[in-house]
């Protein structure tokens, strides 16, 4: 038969040598590892960021006696909940940028970074013009601009990422809904 006549075939080197796709998938794996944990780490710059300014804001000029004392329509929001709401948008505009950055959309389009800088200033600027001081007239262009550059940050957020896009749709709403606030809190 000719299976007598075979041999079989002895390796060259010793047994103990690592395989190379073995080190190549160990060393893609740890790579990939390693983009991750930067990845954690920037989602929770983007996030912790926003959130810790506008905790610090509400910290600071969100408690006001005027408005809790003031008589209100039943639709007012107390003031726990305006914050609450704050607070939420910010956490959503912090997740939609952090995913607009982690696709390169602000070097692409910078636009959307001066958006999202522009919405921050003015969402942080409205809790001490309205709560602490009580410029009810500024505070309604605050909310105004606030829309604006939400909206703006929408449309620059959809050609890079339309799930960011989405996270920023509720913050349009709330921003809408503290403008109505603020018109209907001149006319108190």
């Amino acid at each position: 038969m000719a299976s007598q006549n075979l041999k079989h075939r002895i390796k060259d080197g010793p047994a103990d040598t690592p395989n190379v796709d073995s080190n190549y998938t160990k060393n893609k794996r740890d790579k990939r590892a390693d983009m991750a944990k930067r990845g954690l780490r920037s989602l929770s710059i983007a996030v912790a960021l926003p959130l810790a300014l506008i905790l610090f804001d509400i910290y600071f000029f969100g408690s006001s006696r005027s408005y809790v004392a003031m008589k209100k329509p039943f639709w007012f929001p107390p003031l726990w909940v305006i914050h609450t709401f704050c607070m939420a948008s910010s956490f959503l505009m912090g997740l939609s940028s952090w995913l607009v950055w982690a696709e390169g959309g602000f070097h692409k389009n910078p636009m959307a970074l001066s958006f999202c800088l522009g919405e921050l200033l003015l969402s942080l600027a409205w809790h001490p013009i309205v709560l602490h001081v009580g410029a009810n007239w500024v505070g309604l262009i605050l909310c105004l601009a606030t829309f604006g550059a939400l909206a703006g940050c929408c449309r620059a957020y959809r050609e890079v990422n339309p799930i960011a896009s989405d996270l920023v749709k509720p913050c349009l709403a709330w921003t809408a809904f503290l403008a109505i606030v603020n018109l209907k809190l001149l006319f108190l």
